[in-house]
């Protein structure tokens, strides 16, 4: 049986677990993942899931959700697996969970742009108090190790021409700008977790996520990714109103989540970027490769001013250094032109889904 009707998805999870990892230090365990409808976190809990349907290794998964009613409609393939329980409450506030706990996978955060700007203070409590919240949980279980979902917004500005950023490269933020409570509250969440890997003893891992794309990824989600993938689906052209030339890693759900997994299973520094080098694109040419997903429909990529399509800068913006995962073996393996393809393919098979 498929852990997950999806079959992009499914393929996928086959993909992660296929990675020569060392999956049996997971047999037995008790994981909590929060945020767990969010396109990173519920693969998070979809690769459990899929261990125990591959291996039978007796995991037991938490996914600790805010919105039910979401959770319900996105996570309905798992809801009734035995070894699934889905748990309805603010990381904000203090969580009681009975029972051994052995790993935290903190992937609960407001990563919608849109939300840094109309709801600043819920943004900021989910990494400051969930933080707080689930190590202190860590501490009270004896858990042997705790995951930050982190972001590369904790580097701030950087110095001009830089094109790769790597995991000691901080740069300045304006920290009186609202907007920063989710660069500030991440920054805050990763010092939470390294003093208590210090004082508690909680081995702590934080991976610093690029620009991840996929399936999961909300069409209303407000990033380019998610707004050029609602073009392709919707069947409408790609318009810009920039040049388009800012620059990104643009890496596939599945390489990240696994590379979460080799920061987990097999790493010893604390933190890890885990980003695609090869994705490194400006926003032009990522729209222009979604253009090419469905070429059979005719999609044009549009410049609103027409001076902006001429002119082009290619050296705005950064990407992350994944190195130090690398070294831990880790390699994206899903290029980008195929990874848009599996966003939009399991884009449209939801909506069909939905009929």
């Amino acid at each position: 049986m498929p852990t997950v009707a999806s079959p992009v998805v499914e393929g996928d999870l086959a993909e992660i677990l296929d990675r020569p990892l060392p999956w049996e230090q997971l047999r037995g365990a008790r994981v909590l993942v929060t945020g767990a409808s969010g396109m990173l976190p519920s693969y998070a809990v979809y690769t459990l899931l899929a261990l125990n349907d591959r291996l039978d290794a007796g995991i037991t998964v938490y996914g600790l959700v805010r919105n039910e009613a979401k959770a319900r409609a996105l996570l309905a393939d798992i809801l009734d697996r035995p070894d699934f329980t889905l748990l309805v409450q603010d990381v904000s506030a203090a969580i009681d969970l009975d029972g051994p706990l052995d790993y935290v996978i903190h992937g609960a955060s407001a990563a919608r742009p849109s939300l840094h700007g109309s709801d600043p203070v819920g943004t900021i409590k989910a990494n400051l108090l969930g933080s707080f919240n689930l190590l202190n949980l860590c501490v009270a279980k004896a858990s042997k190790g705790f995951v930050l979902m982190s972001s590369a917004e904790v580097y701030g500005a950087q110095p001009a021409g830089t094109e790769l950023i790597g995991e000691q490269s901080y740069g300045g933020l304006d920290i009186l700008n609202p907007r920063a409570c989710y660069s500030e509250g991440k920054r805050a969440a990763e010092t939470i977790s390294a003093v208590y890997q210090a004082q508690h003893g909680i081995t702590c891992r934080v991976v610093r996520f690029g620009h991840i794309y996929g399936p999961g990824m909300a069409l209303d989600d407000g990033r380019v990714q998610a707004d050029f993938a609602a073009n392709v689906v919707n069947g409408t052209d790609i318009v810009l109103n920039s040049d388009g030339s800012a620059v990104r890693t643009y890496t596939y759900v599945a390489d990240a989540i696994a590379g979460m997994f080799y920061a987990l299973l097999l790493g010893t520094d604390t933190a890890y970027n885990v980003a695609d080098a090869a994705g490194l694109v400006a926003i032009r040419d990522l729209a222009a490769l979604f253009t090419q997903v469905r070429p059979e429909r005719g999609l044009r990529l549009i410049f609103s001013n027409a001076a902006d399509e001429r002119v082009y800068n290619p050296s705005k913006g950064q990407g992350l250094d994944s190195t130090r995962l690398a070294g831990l073996g880790w390699h994206a393996s899903v290029d980008l032109p195929t990874g848009l393809d599996r966003m939009v393919t399991a884009l449209e098979f939801d909506r069909a889904q939905l009929g």
